[in-house]
C-alpha cells in the first residue's frame, strides 16, 4: 500500500469528518448491493463492484455499449467508427496515432493557453462581482477543447450552446437487452432501420447539422488550406486529414470529443469547486500544495462524483463476472458511484473525501472515474489540468457561494448536470 500524495496530511476522512457520513453532492446514498453483480428490470446486468468493474473493462470479451455506441458503428455510411465506439486493432492503432495529444507533456505546452483563457474568466467574474460558476467552467472547457481538437474556425460565435444542443436533450440511449445473440447484435432490424435508429440516436438532425456547418466544416476547409500552405496545423483534425478521413468520420470524431472533452469537464469543474468553497480547510490545503498535491485533490473529489455515472458494455462471448455467469449478447451496466466507494477497496471511508488515502497497487486516485482498460479516458491529464488551472485561479479571490447548483441527470451521458451554481465575490 502506497501514498498517492506523501505532501497531503495523512488522515482519512479528512480532518475529522464523520466516518459514516457520505459527502457526496452529486449522487444520493444509497443501499449498496449485497452481490457484485445482479439483473436489473431492464434485464442488464448491473455492476456494483470495483474489481467485477474492472474485470469487465479490461474485458476483451466485450465491446461499448450505450450512447449510441452499436447504432452508429454498425452504419457503413458513416465510414470509421469514431475512437469512443471503435473496437481491436483499429481502435488501439487510433489511439497510439492521437496519444501525443494528451500526454503530460503535450498538457504542458498547452499550459500557457489554458492560462490565458482562464484568466479572462476570472477577469469577467473580477469586472461583474457575480456569476454563474456552471457558465465560466462551460467557457473554460469549450475553450480548451476546442483549442485541442482544432474547433477554432467557426463561422458564426456561439460554439458552446451548439454543443451543448445535441447533449442537453437528456434522451436515455442505454442500449436494449439481447441476451442470446450469437453476434451480440441488434435483433432484426433492416439496413435501413438501423440507419434510421442511427439518425434519431444523434437526437435530433437539427443541432448536429448546425455544429457541423458552422464549427466543424469551416475547421476541416482551413485546416486544408493551411496543409496545401505547407504550413499545418497541429492538432486532431489536422491528424484525421492527413489519415484522409471524410467530413462525415471527422464531425463522429468531433462530436465524440465534444462531449467528452466540453461537457464533462465543465460539469467536474463546478463539483470541484464546490466541494472547496464549502471546506474551508480543504480549500486551504488545495491552494498551499504543489501540483502533484493539488492534483490528488481533485483525483479525490472525482472519485467521489464520477461525472460519468454508468457505462455500458455487451457481451460478445460467454463471461463470468463477480461469480455470476452472463450470456453472450448481455448488456453489462456498471455502477461507477458503487464502484469507486466499494468497502473492499476503501474500507468504511470511500463514502468521503480522502486526497491522501492510500490505494493497493494498480489502482489509480480517481479509481474508475476515467474508467479503465483499453477505452480509458485518453485526455484524463488534460482534464485535471485545466481544471486546476481555472481553479486555482477562481480560490485565489475571496468567492462565496450566493445560490449552490441545482443537480439534475443528463441521461444522454449517464451523469450529472449542475446548474444555476451562482458565485460572487465576497
Amino acid at each position: 500500500m502506497t501514498r498517492n500524495t506523501p505532501e497531503i496530511p495523512a488522515g482519512c476522512p479528512f480532518h475529522g469528518a464523520s466516518g459514516t457520513t457520505s459527502e457526496h453532492k452529486t449522487t444520493p446514498q444509497s443501499p449498496r448491493p449485497a452481490e457484485a453483480v445482479g439483473l436489473d428490470e431492464r434485464g442488464h446486468y448491473r455492476v456494483h463492484s470495483f474489481e467485477a468493474a474492472r474485470q469487465v473493462l479490461r474485458s476483451d470479451a466485450v465491446r461499448q455499449a450505450g450512447f449510441a455506441a452499436e447504432l452508429t458503428s454498425d452504419v457503413t455510411m458513416l465510414g470509421r467508427p469514431p475512437v469512443l465506439f471503435a473496437e481491436g486493432e483499429h481502435h488501439h492503432e487510433m489511439r497510439r496515432s492521437t496519444a501525443r495529444y494528451f500526454t503530460p507533456a503535450a498538457v504542458g505546452g498547452y499550459q500557457g493557453m489554458m492560462a490565458k483563457f482562464a484568466d479572462g474568466l476570472i477577469a469577467q467574474l473580477a469586472r461583474k462581482g457575480e456569476l454563474n460558476l456552471d457558465d465560466l467552467s462551460l467557457s473554460m472547457a469549450v475553450e480548451v477543447a476546442a483549442q485541442v481538437v482544432g474547433l477554432t474556425s467557426s463561422a458564426l460565435p456561439g460554439l458552446e450552446g451548439r454543443v451543448m444542443k445535441f447533449v442537453e436533450q437528456g434522451e436515455d440511449v442505454a442500449p436494449p437487452a439481447v441476451q442470446g445473440q450469437k453476434d451480440a447484435a441488434l435483433p432484426e432490424q433492416s439496413p435501413a432501420k438501423r440507419l434510421l435508429a442511427a439518425l434519431d440516436g444523434l437526437r435530433g438532425q437539427a443541432p448536429v447539422l448546425s455544429f457541423f456547418l458552422l464549427d466543424v466544416k469551416p475547421a476541416i476547409m482551413a485546416r486544408r488550406r493551411a496543409n496545401q500552405a505547407g504550413a499545418p496545423k497541429d492538432d486532431l483534425i489536422s491528424h484525421l486529414l492527413t489519415r484522409d478521413y471524410t467530413d462525415l468520420e471527422i464531425l463522429t470524431e468531433c462530436l465524440t470529443y465534444g462531449t467528452a472533452g466540453m461537457v464533462t469537464t465543465r460539469e467536474f469543474i463546478s463539483a470541484a469547486a464546490w466541494h472547496l468553497l464549502e471546506r474551508p480547510e480543504l480549500k486551504n490545503e488545495y491552494l498551499h500544495a504543489p501540483q502533484q498535491g493539488r492534483h490528488a485533490m481533485l483525483h479525490e473529489i472525482l472519485r467521489l462524483e464520477p461525472v460519468v455515472s454508468t457505462l455500458y458494455r455487451r457481451t460478445l462471448s460467454e463471461l463470468t463476472v463477480g461469480g455470476v455467469q452472463i450470456p453472450v449478447g448481455s448488456v453489462l451496466s456498471l455502477d461507477v458511484v458503487q464502484a469507486n466507494t466499494d468497502p473492499a477497496l476503501l474500507g468504511e471511508t470511500g463514502e468521503q473525501l480522502c486526497p491522501a488515502r492510500a490505494l493497493p497497487r494498480g489502482v489509480q486516485a480517481p479509481v474508475l472515474a476515467f474508467g479503465d482498460g483499453h477505452h480509458r479516458c485518453p485526455g484524463a491529464f488534460l482534464a485535471i489540468s485545466e481544471s486546476d488551472t481555472f481553479l486555482r485561479r477562481l480560490l485565489m479571490l475571496d468567492v462565496r457561494i450566493v445560490t449552490p447548483p441545482t443537480v439534475t441527470y443528463n441521461e444522454t451521458v449517464k451523469g450529472y448536470e449542475l446548474r444555476g451554481f451562482r458565485i460572487a465575490l465576497a
